[in-house]
Formats: structure tokens, C-alpha cells, sequence
């Protein structure tokens, strides 16, 4: 078992953090290459620079901390939106994580390559075609509402 350290990387230092989660979707937003309904993660990097996620981890679970790992030469652009499908699909091109999200409620974790925490996201039972996003981007408390994959968050959810 790989253990978690407590202590998260401060965000004005690192700039990525999960930005929003859609764990129920049957028809609001389509992955472009396969057509198909899944659920996904978004990543935003609110740094003024790119980041290089190669080598970075998600996970859902508290055992795996190394459940999914983003390839190399995943590089998220300065001030915008990275969406990783939470399909079990990992042969298909593009980021596809080896996890699903549950609809009964979970944690999210994304990790650094030495397993520090640095940001995590838990969510309640969701049964509704919503998502759980930050609000503003990057910085702000969860809630519910309209989808925005891959777009600015919005007050009016």
C-alpha cells in the first residue's frame, strides 16, 4: 500500500488543480474522437506558464495512489482546460483514465510523480446529468451545475 502525504503542493506555486468533474453522462458532452458518453475530469492550469502533467497521477482510490498516470509529453497550456475521460477505455486515443467516477459519491486525487497530494476533490451522490466544478476556475468552492467541459465555469449554473 502507497501511502498519501498530507500536505498539498500551494496552488499559486504549482497552477494545475481538478477544475471540475462530471460523474454521470449520458448525453451532455460527447468525447470528439469515439462519439461516446463518459465521464471525465478536468484539469486547470491557472499559472501563467504550461505545465508538463507527464508523469502526474489521478486516482479514486486511497490504496492506488498510481491507479492512472498522465503520459508523456501531457502538457497543459497556461490558463486553460485539460479533460481526461474517466472511461476504462485506455486503448482509445486521448486521455482516458482506467477508472470510471461513481455516481454514489467519491474522492479524486491528483498526485504528483513523488505522490504529494496536490488537489483533491470529494463529491456527494450525483445521480442528475450535472457537474461538480469550482467556482471561479481554479480557486473557488464546488457546487453543482451545468456542465462547461473544457470552458470557464460559470456563476450562472
Amino acid at each position: 500500500m502507497v501511502s498519501c502525504k498530507n500536505e498539498v503542493v500551494p496552488k499559486e506555486e504549482l497552477g494545475i488543480v481538478i477544475n471540475e468533474v462530471m460523474p454521470f453522462n449520458a448525453n451532455v458532452v460527447a468525447d470528439p474522437i469515439t462519439g461516446e458518453f463518459d465521464d471525465w475530469i478536468e484539469i486547470y492550469n491557472l499559472a501563467a506558464k504550461d505545465f508538463d502533467l507527464s508523469g502526474y497521477f489521478l486516482t479514486d482510490s486511497k490504496v492506488n495512489l498510481t491507479k492512472w498516470k498522465f503520459p508523456e509529453g501531457t502538457i497543459i497550456l497556461a490558463d486553460s482546460f485539460l479533460c481526461v475521460w474517466a472511461d476504462v477505455d485506455t486503448l482509445q486515443s486521448g486521455l482516458h483514465t482506467n477508472f470510471k467516477l461513481s455516481t454514489a459519491g467519491e474522492t479524486i486525487l491528483l498526485l504528483s510523480p513523488d505522490l504529494e497530494l496536490i488537489d483533491r476533490v470529494s463529491y456527494d451522490p450525483q445521480l442528475l446529468q450535472l457537474s461538480f466544478a469550482r467556482i471561479p476556475d481554479g480557486t473557488g468552492a464546488f457546487s453543482w451545475g451545468t456542465p462547461t467541459y473544457n470552458s470557464r465555469n460559470s456563476l450562472t449554473k
